[in-house]
C-alpha cells in the first residue's frame, strides 16, 4: 500500500526489516575490532562482501547504478559514497564512515557509522559524538503526526548550535522492498515541513555534518562526494519504521559499538 506514493508496511514486513537491518548491524559490528592504522578501505569492503554472502544475502551497493564495491568507504573530507581502494591505506587518527546495505530475503538494512583508525584528538571525538547525538535527535522526532521536517529541524538546530554545517546535497529516504524510495529525509528544514510520519513507513535517517561548511562536490570517478572546503565530514545512519506511538530501530549494533569510538 501507498499513501502520497509512500510505500505503508504491514506489522508482518517489520519482521522482516528486523532481520535484513541485524544482519547490516551485525556487519558493521565486526569491524570495530579490524579498523586500525595501515588496514586498507578495499580490505574492509571485502570482509564486509564476505560477510554478507555467507548469511545468505547481497550487498545492495554493489553494480547499484555502476557503483563497483559491496559497501561505501568516506575517510576524513569524503561525505559520502567513498569508493573502497587498495590504494587507500589509513593512517593513525584518520576518521572512516562505512555504509552497509544488505537485501535478505529481498528486504533492505540500510546503516552506516563511524570509526577511527587508531587514536583521535578531543576536538575530532566531540564532532563525531554530535553527529552521532545528532542522528538520535531525528530519530526521536520520527513519530506518527510529525513531518519529515520536524527530523530535520531537530538535527539542524543541535549541529548549527556547535558550530557545524549540515550538508543540503544528500539525505535520507524510504526504504523496504526497494533501495530507495519516497519520501526524501532531508536533515535540515522547517517544523511542520514534508510528508506526515504514518506507521509503517519505513525511513533511514543519516545526516551527514561537516567541520566546515555545507557545500560539497563530486569527484571525477563520479560516486565520491567532498567537502568543498576540505573540512572534516562524519556521518551516522540507521533505518527505521515508524510504529503505532514512536519508531523501531531496526539497525541496533548487537555488540553496543553503534558509537564505536573510544572515549578520550
Amino acid at each position: 500500500m501507498r499513501h502520497n506514493n509512500i510505500p505503508i508496511y504491514s506489522n508482518k514486513d517489520f519482521e522482516k526489516m528486523r532481520l535484513a537491518g541485524s544482519l547490516a548491524a551485525r556487519v558493521l559490528d565486526t569491524l570495530y575490532e579490524i579498523i586500525k592504522p595501515g588496514i586498507s578501505t578495499l580490505e574492509i569492503n571485502d570482509i564486509c562482501h564476505e560477510i554478507i554472502l555467507k548469511n545468505n544475502a547481497i550487498p545492495a551497493p554493489l553494480n547499484y547504478k555502476g557503483f563497483p564495491k559491496s559497501v561505501c568507504t568516506s575517510v576524513n573530507h569524503v561525505v559520502c559514497h567513498g569508493i573502497p581502494s587498495e590504494k587507500k591505506i589509513l593512517e593513525d587518527g584518520d576518521m572512516l564512515n562505512v555504509d552497509v546495505t544488505v537485501i535478505l530475503n529481498g528486504w533492505y538494512g540500510d546503516s552506516s557509522r563511524m570509526f577511527v583508525a587508531g587514536n583521535t584528538n578531543k576536538k575530532n571525538y566531540n564532532f563525531l559524538k554530535l553527529t552521532y547525538e545528532s542522528l538520535l535527535a531525528g530519530i526521536e522526532e520520527a513519530k506518527p503526526g510529525n513531518h519529515i521536517g520536524d527530523i530535520g529541524n531537530k538535527i539542524q538546530n543541535l549541529a548549527e548550535s556547535h558550530g557545524y554545517s549540515v550538508v543540503r546535497d544528500f539525505c535520507g529516504h524510504g526504504i523496504g522492498k526497494e533501495f530507495h524510495t519516497p519520501p526524501s529525509v532531508l536533515h535540515f528544514g522547517e517544523p511542520g515541513e514534508g510528508p506526515k510520519l504514518e506507521p509503517g513507513m519505513f525511513l533511514t535517517i543519516e545526516p551527514m555534518i561537516n567541520l566546515g561548511g555545507w557545500q560539497t562536490k563530486i569527484l571525477n570517478d563520479g560516486w565520491t562526494a567532498v567537502t568543498k572546503d576540505k573540512s572534516l565530514s562524519a556521518q551516522f545512519e540507521h533505518t527505521i519504521g515508524i510504529t503505532e506511538y514512536g519508531n523501531e530501530i531496526f539497525t541496533l549494533s548487537k555488540n553496543d559499538t553503534d558509537f564505536p569510538i573510544k572515549h578520550i
